[in-house]
């Protein structure tokens, strides 16, 4: 087991970017960089006895900051903050105080506005084997969030192919925050579409979305509909081809448990991909948009060829008081833990 530091060569911001190795005595790989918190690679061994790769990303950092990549970005891998997902009209109130966001096509703010956590160096403050942990510091006013807010994520690696995310943060001002990250999940040995995964989640309900994909506050129970997958089915059974899944689901739970949020598998491979977490929903993207050239090993990634499972807050909680509070206040502590378990048959 152990955890290794290597340099890119480059600097953003006055800081150097590193790439992050974490290693397990089973020979599984996670490769992680300081900038934006991207999970990089994900390489576990297969049914087959073979080293397979389980996310999308980039062989080589300097295409993560390409134009090409960030004129169709997909957020690979990164960390997302300060708020995950849509916020309605980039527009929230705290204590009687409006604060305006930058808004995105169609008007509402994504994934933390157009600098979010993502694009962001993060410092390491250390690593013990085989685990890092990485701060950001993220000042009142940036992207027109209050408060200066103190961000830890620790990445560690077990013996037991689980990849923990611990999140930690406080704030020195009531602020609104929603943390997820957004890894690109495919499975199979010769990766493709993934509408032949086999995909299970606990979730009862769904919630339901404007035009422009923003959650109202209405949930929809998932019985009779295609997004019924509490007994679990391929992802591609019942989808609409044209548009895939690009919902966030309810998960059974009681608030703040530590429990499953969704179990994939592929058969070629024969891994499978458990998502633990505490956080209260699970949002399921199949990638629709994802049209990238030259991904690893010059592979192109076209839609549907990955799956995200992003645990966070109800999106656009902070406009919907009926939902679980995501005010962070000063003098308490934001936190949540997720896991990725692979496994294989």
């Amino acid at each position: 087991m152990n955890t290794k530091l290597v340099k890119t060569g480059k600097v953003i911001d006055g800081k150097e970017i590193l790439g992050i190795e974490l290693t397990n005595t089973k020979g599984t790989y996670v490769k992680i960089y300081n900038y934006g918190a991207i999970i990089s690679k994900f390489i576990v061994t297969n049914k087959l006895g073979e080293k397979q790769d389980i996310v999308l990303g980039f062989d080589e950092f300097d295409q993560y900051i390409s134009d090409d990549y960030l004129a169709n970005y997909p957020y690979f891998g990164a960390i997302i903050g300060r708020y995950a997902n849509r916020i309605k009209n980039g527009r929230f109130s705290i204590d009687g105080q409006t604060h305006q966001l930058s808004q995105a096509k169609g008007g509402d703010c994504l994934h933390g506005g157009d600098t979010g956590y993502d694009k962001r160096v993060w410092d390491v403050l250390s690593t013990i084997d085989p685990s890092v942990t990485l701060q950001y510091v993220s000042p009142a006013g940036e992207e027109n969030f209050p408060g200066n807010l103190t961000i830890q994520l620790t990445f560690k690696l077990t013996d037991e192919d689980e990849l923990i995310l611990d999140f930690k943060a406080t704030t020195d001002e009531a602020t609104a925050i929603n943390l997820t990250h957004h890894s690109y999940f495919n499975l199979s040995p010769s990766g493709g579409s993934i509408a032949n995964h086999y995909h299970r989640m606990p979730a009862s309900n769904y919630l339901e979305q404007d035009d422009n994909y923003v959650v109202t506050g209405k949930l929809i129970p998932v019985e009779g509909t295609n997004h019924d997958f509490l007994g679990g089915k391929l992802i591609g059974q019942d989808w609409d081809p044209e548009e895939g899944y690009d919902q966030t689901y309810v998960l059974d739970k009681q608030y703040g448990e530590f429990t499953l949020a969704s179990e994939t598998t592929e058969s070629a491979s024969g891994l499978k991909l458990s998502v633990y977490t505490t956080e209260p929903v699970a949002h399921f993207y199949t990638a629709k948009y994802l049209d990238l050239k030259h991904g690893k090993g010059g592979r192109n990634y076209e839609p549907y060829s990955a799956f995200c499972v992003e645990t966070q807050h109800h999106p656009n909680g902070i406009n919907i008081p009926s939902f679980p509070s995501t005010v962070l206040r000063p003098g308490e502590t934001y936190s949540q833990t997720t896991i990725y378990k692979v496994e294989h048959k």
